[in-house]
């Protein structure tokens, strides 16, 4: 009886998500760069850019941008913070689920309708029916008619740019 209720507990914790293998750090948020990016000073004053995972945030340009990050801002801004580590980004930032004063920051900016659930990188299926409820209550960007994801906005920015003529030379 002992020998398969541990060969069933050892076979369920092998085969259940594997929560250990993220990290948690804690630190205080010294900076907010945009709606789904933070700096968190870290115990021995390591700073480190963490970007919000399974979210993706209007640009700083973008409609919704300066406000988007105005909602982290308050939410984050001087708090401390529980990051779930989930790996790094191309840029070297450390890809997370951040918790300021106890509140997912990450579910709570989809919820005011201030990022998109980043479909690219969502693991949390739960973050759709949050943004769900922001959509069909026209909360922040969904009280746009057609409000542009920013991974389109960007694509679309870099071809502008690419196409835009550079400046006339003397």
């Amino acid at each position: 009886m002992i020998r398969r209720v541990l060969t069933l507990w050892i076979c369920s914790a092998l085969l259940s998500p594997l929560p250990a293998l993220a990290d948690l750090l804690e630190g205080r948020v010294v900076g907010v760069i945009d709606g789904d990016t933070v700096d968190v000073l870290a115990p021995g004053n390591e700073k480190l850019r963490v970007r919000l995972a399974e979210i993706d945030a209007p640009e700083k340009r973008q409609a919704y941008g300066a406000r988007s990050k105005q909602a982290l801002a308050d939410l984050c801004f001087g708090k401390d913070a529980q990051v779930e580590t989930k790996g790094r980004d191309r840029y070297g930032r450390t890809i997370g689920r951040v918790r300021c004063a106890g509140v997912d920051a990450n579910a709570e900016q989809v919820r005011q309708g201030l990022a998109w659930v980043y479909d690219r990188y969502v693991t949390d299926r739960s973050l759709y029916a949050v943004q769900d409820a922001a959509r069909s209550d026209r909360r922040g960007l969904w009280a746009d008619q057609e409000p542009i994801p920013p991974w389109e906005w960007r694509r679309k920015s870099h071809k502008l740019a690419k196409l835009t003529p550079s400046s006339p030379s003397p």
